[in-house]
């Protein structure tokens, strides 16, 4: 059996990292007895000729997508095509989206064959033997399917998995490490599942359910350790309630430290679930950043969406992360039921008093959320179901007393005061009196986005094939030819280009291969 597993495109705002769900899924297919094979269009580009080119050379008998709301259209597409170019190949869905749209989903794409609901690693363990048995599919809990007669059938939901130790560790090998290692961003881990906590406007509770189950310490390090062999050197631990149990951090950050780890992370953290010692032993162990989810600065909103929190304990925590040598980031979501201009000018003013690096995204009332499915219960109006807006940057809904052209507007300005900021440190730029700070803030940012230009384009793939009359023999010959190519085809500073590929070159991630036709840049893995 083999299998292969689809990270769909996810855009580069969203500081795509290493696809945790992906990585689980092909763990899962793996520890089922499949070849698993992924697919990633995440740091790569994406058309149905290489898509194409892919399945004929690895003959797959099924391709599994897995996608949030924001990236489903993208996710379906690839699908669509799976079945254009192969209609006996089985397709497969799953994620966040899927599991609470499932059959409005099959009855709209018919590129979709199955749907894996909620948590996958045990439904996978049962499906992956009789995938090819379609009348057996009706005994295992957590799929949604067509029957004989196109009629839609949904089998009893899974429970959630007791044993979360027993889970594959995620298959980050079968990943484009280079690529990734290139763009550079934190790699994910949890460290348990589950959330007890009511958040209307969050999917938390219902995909990894109200009890929370932690992983054991030994293992959360021994996969932070199989991380960094990959060659990686910053974790974000992605769990909302990793600082809730003192003693389980203080294991995992002595740990640490004991095993001789060395690299930097951040966290998620909830406001009221912090302490200094708690902080304080984070930083020991390399945690340098922390962000907490405070969403708004209207003590009524915090309780009309069941946060939970009290808005002193947000300037206690920020504050507590700051004395511990970290960063502090705060994020606020524009578009609450019952928001009004009041509302958000409150909440303006209390990000700028919390002195934490914040931001803002608009609500995106994602499938299975509380604001969703009880919506007449609230001051509140969605206004599309394009899946393809709900990337939390743009207002898809509004309220009594606000306006999405309101709400946008409120979010301009601070988009405005931002690139005020950055023009004024690019002013000193271009004037030679930059601090190191700002060269390193601008030159980052614009090797970030060459980076992803030269993988979302397939540069490397496109160019990296130097001519023999132009390479000559002359390992050097081809690194200046691949650099003067990449230079032709970005608008970065010449010399960031050239820094970025001879760097890329010297840690590895591109890799030369010689023969009498030429050089030729790949990729290392």
């Amino acid at each position: 059996m083999r299998i292969a597993v689809v990270a769909p495109p996810y855009p580069l705002e969203e500081m795509p990292s290493p696809p945790l769900g992906v990585t689980y899924v092909a763990a899962a297919f793996a520890a089922a007895g499949a070849e698993v094979k992924i697919l990633d269009y995440i740091v790569s580009g994406y058309s149905r000729e290489k898509i194409e080119k892919q399945l004929a050379s690895f003959a797959p008998d099924a391709v599994g997508a897995t996608s949030v709301t924001l990236n489903f259209f993208e996710a379906q597409k690839i699908l669509r095509d799976v079945k254009s170019c192969n209609p006996e190949i089985i397709t497969i869905m799953g994620g966040p989206h899927v599991s609470f749209t499932a059959e409005e989903t099959l009855r709209k794409y018919p590129e979709i064959d199955l749907i894996v609901i909620g948590e996958g690693e045990e439904t996978i363990a049962e499906l992956a033997p009789v995938l090819k048995r379609k009348e057996k599919w009706r005994h295992i809990r957590g799929l949604a399917y067509r029957g004989e007669k196109d009629e839609i059938i949904i089998t009893p939901r899974r429970d959630f998995i007791k044993d979360i130790d027993s889970i594959s560790v995620p298959a980050r090998h079968l990943l484009p490490i280079a690529r990734y290692r290139a763009l550079g961003f934190p790699v994910s881990l949890i460290t348990g599942r589950g959330c007890p906590y009511s958040c209307i406007f969050c999917l938390g509770r219902k995909m990894v359910g109200s009890k929370v189950r932690k992983r054991n310490p030994e293992s959360v390090l021994d996969e932070i350790e199989e991380i960094l062999n990959l060659g990686f050197d910053r974790i974000n631990i992605a769990d909302d309630l990793f600082t809730t149990d003192r003693d389980r951090v203080q294991q995992i950050c002595d740990g640490i430290r004991k095993r001789g780890l060395n690299f930097k992370w951040s966290a998620f953290a909830r406001v009221d679930t912090v302490n200094q010692d708690i902080f304080h032993l984070m930083a020991q162990a390399g945690c340098d950043s922390v962000s907490f989810g405070v969403e708004s600065g209207n003590a009524e909103m915090l309780k009309r969406i069941k946060k939970g929190i009290k808005l002193e304990q947000v300037h206690a925590a920020v504050k507590m992360c700051q004395d511990a040598g970290m960063i502090a980031h705060a994020s606020f979501i524009i578009g609450l039921p019952g928001e009004t201009k009041e509302t958000l000018e409150e909440t303006d003013r209390f990000a700028r008093s919390t002195k934490a690096v914040y931001g803002y995204h608009f609500l995106a009332p994602f499938p299975g959320t509380t604001v969703r499915e009880k919506i007449q219960d609230y001051d509140l109006e969605i206004l599309t179901d394009d899946w393809s807006r709900y990337d939390a940057n743009d207002a898809v809904v509004k309220t009594s007393s606000l306006q999405p052209q309101e709400m946008r507007d409120f979010e301009a300005r601070y988009q405005e005061e931002l690139e005020t900021d950055w023009k004024k440190i690019l002013q000193r730029y271009e004037q030679g009196k930059a601090s190191l700070k700002d060269r390193m803030q601008i030159e980052g940012n614009w090797r970030m986005k060459l980076t992803y230009q030269i993988l979302k384009e397939d540069l490397i793939e496109r160019f990296g094939f130097i001519e023999s009359v132009v390479y000559q023999g002359k390992r050097q010959n081809a690194v200046e030819e691949l650099c003067r190519r990449m230079r032709s085809h970005s608008q970065i500073n010449p010399r960031i280009v050239d820094d970025t590929i001879s760097d890329f070159i010297g840690r590895g991630y591109l890799k030369d291969t010689v023969t009498e036709r030429g050089c030729r840049w790949s990729w290392s893995g």
